[in-house]
């Protein structure tokens, strides 16, 4: 079966076009909300709904904890957009049409992208209910040639060799852990490296081990696309993973995660990783580029 045509610029615009005209905000940051984290969306004001399914060549969520829609509104004073609900390469498509929301947010005019994800630790150190902070990531979807910037590349929306070296905004990753100081969770940060997996099975011990090995402190199946497409588009990237298991590197144990225990840890440190991102937003400068 041949892969389904990539989007043009075009087709992009058509999108842009498309949502401007049916909302009044033009917002500079956007959220993405990663499994049991859309009640982020919730705390949105004077909010406007889109589901995937109604905006034009837009992907849909097919997996439960990710809503499916498209949020406009007020945060921490500021417009933003929200994904309440993302993609993953496990549900079938393909790594460049996972981004396809990133792109059209920077027509609107986003400057700075805050992607939000849950993921195992694999960091001994690390406890479920951690709040991650990304410093950097290895792309192992991505490394393997499942990468959404493989093929033609367009110009228009950025050069074709990214550099990869400083992803991960240090500016904000300072304004998150002092904020989170401010709002005494500084006990719940963690800095450190996420790796993306394709899954949807979760790791083997062995697979954990190999991981500890190269310097991964959390694993995840998502995140990696988003981030790598919107630093080709210039874009300003915050990444923070919600710790919601342990991952597991030993044998003959009953021990496992689950979809149910991240979807349920992550509605139980839910609020604290909202306010602690509402905040944040609220004190974000615009970058001038």
């Amino acid at each position: 079966m041949a892969e389904e045509s990539r989007l043009t610029r075009k087709d992009y615009e058509e999108i842009q076009t498309d949502l401007e005209s049916k909302t009044k905000y033009r917002p500079k940051i956007g959220i993405i909300c990663g499994s049991g984290l859309g009640g982020l969306a919730d705390r949105l004001t004077d909010a406007e709904t889109f589901p995937y399914e109604k905006i034009p060549k837009f992907p849909v969520s097919t997996v439960p904890g990710h809503a499916g829609q498209l949020v406009f509104g007020l945060l921490g004073g500021k417009e933003v957009v929200c994904m309440k609900g993302r993609f993953h390469f496990y549900e079938g498509y393909p790594a460049w049409k996972l981004t396809i929301p990133i792109r059209v947010m920077h027509l609107m005019g986003v400057k700075t992208v805050i992607v939000t994800s849950a993921a195992g630790g694999v960091n001994q150190q690390y406890n479920v209910g951690d709040f991650m902070v990304i410093k950097d990531h290895i792309n192992m979807v991505g490394l393997g040639g499942n990468h959404p910037l493989v093929g033609p590349n367009d110009d228009s929306f950025g050069e074709r060799f990214v550099p990869m070296s400083k992803v991960y905004d240090k500016g904000l990753r300072e304004l998150v852990k002092g904020t989170a100081k401010e709002l005494k969770l500084d006990e719940l940060i963690r800095e450190g490296v996420y790796c993306m997996v394709s899954g949807p099975t979760y790791e083997t011990p062995a697979e954990v081990r190999y991981l500890e090995k190269i310097g991964v402190d959390a694993v995840g199946m998502s995140t990696c696309p988003e981030v790598t497409v919107a630093r080709h588009c210039g874009m300003r990237v915050f990444g923070m993973s919600l710790i919601t298991n342990k991952c597991v590197s030993v044998y003959d144990t009953d021990e496992g995660p689950s979809h149910q225990e991240v979807l349920r840890i992550g509605a139980e440190a839910a609020t604290k990783m909202e306010k602690l991102i509402e905040t944040c937003v609220g004190k974000m400068d615009e970058p001038s580029t």
